[in-house]
């Protein structure tokens, strides 16, 4: 029998694959590693507020125990601490541009946000906002009842934010 040969062509190499466009893989990844990026630094942002929030709470729990053990300070005296250390534990805790320019009964109802019976708008937490314009200071009785009122509302801050 006779041998044919068949009409073979040499070998064909395909042509060497291009970079430009890329894969359907690249684009997802350079898509995927800014929002991940993104993502990671808000994440970030908000575990470190938490800690902010968290120490901000300490030190204010200390400083006012500082005021209510300081039996050198007047009632006046004791008066003005509290309300620089709520004012500086609320512009902390919430954000500066809700807190800082709030005076007056805006600002008692704030306090008042998240406490029942609006112990500082209807309560003895109107000191904050009226003992000024008093003829007499408080009494001894009420800033510790103001103290008391304080720190109910350093609690409530801390569950808010936990």
């Amino acid at each position: 029998m006779p041998t044919t040969q068949l009409p073979l062509r040499d070998i064909h190499l395909p042509e060497a694959i291009s970079w430009w466009p890329p894969a359907i893989g690249w684009w997802l990844l350079m898509l995927l590693v800014p929002i991940a990026m993104l993502l990671a630094y808000r994440l970030y942002k908000c575990l470190n507020r938490n800690n902010v929030v968290k120490k901000a709470l300490k030190i204010a729990r200390q400083h006012l125990a500082t005021i209510e053990g300081d039996a050198t300070m007047g009632s006046m005296q004791k008066l003005c601490e509290l309300s620089v250390l709520v004012r500086r534990v609320a512009i902390s805790v919430a954000p500066r541009s809700e807190v800082a320019g709030l005076t007056g009964r805006a600002w008692l109802a704030f306090l008042d946000n998240g406490l029942k019976d609006a112990p500082f708008s209807e309560g003895i937490g109107r000191l904050l906002v009226d003992a000024p314009y008093r003829k007499t200071p408080p009494t001894e009785p009420e800033i510790s009842d103001l103290i008391n009122l304080c720190r109910d509302w350093l609690k409530n801050c801390a569950r808010l934010k936990t």
